[in-house]
């Protein structure tokens, strides 16, 4: 549920938000709570983007503390008229969830790609990430699909 009283400003990603986006996504994506995205978070998820794709990059903020975050990128395909947008980051800080920032910063990624001319949006998450599910479904995505991820473990 939205919480009105507090001010939430939607903005795009500046060189100094980097290190802020790094940090909270260490705080959001933990190997406890969902252990693939925490193996594939790092800094070059987020300075790679900025640097191939910033105006799909996203903050939320309060107060001058960035409180949640979106990355996406469009994915144009050869020999064909759809793009999509693959929104590949959505973290918000702990201390802002259930608050509507999640969905502010998702109507904003989506009029992004709106803009951009894009014909279907993606997302993805583990499969045991329920909470994101439910989400993403409440926002109209459908159709969720097990998605099978392996690991080896090499000494």
């Amino acid at each position: 549920m939205a919480d009105s009283s507090i001010e939430i400003e939607i903005r795009n990603v500046t060189i100094d938000d980097l290190s802020k986006i790094f940090h909270l996504g260490e705080k959001v994506f933990t190997s406890r709570e969902v252990s693939n995205l925490y193996r594939t978070w790092d800094e070059y998820e987020v300075t790679g983007l900025f640097n191939s794709e910033p105006d799909f990059m996203l903050v939320a903020e309060y107060q001058d503390k960035v409180v949640g975050f979106a990355m996406a990128t469009v994915i144009k395909k050869a020999r064909s008229a759809w793009s999509y947008g693959h929104l590949l980051w959505l973290g918000i800080d702990p201390d802002f969830s259930r608050r509507g920032v999640g969905k502010m910063l998702f109507v904003k990624f989506k009029s992004i790609m709106e803009q951009e001319g894009v014909r279907m949006l993606l997302v993805d998450t583990q499969a045991d990430n329920k909470r994101a599910i439910a989400f993403f479904e409440k926002l109209g995505f459908e159709n969720p699909t097990d998605h099978v991820y392996m690991s080896l473990y090499l000494n």
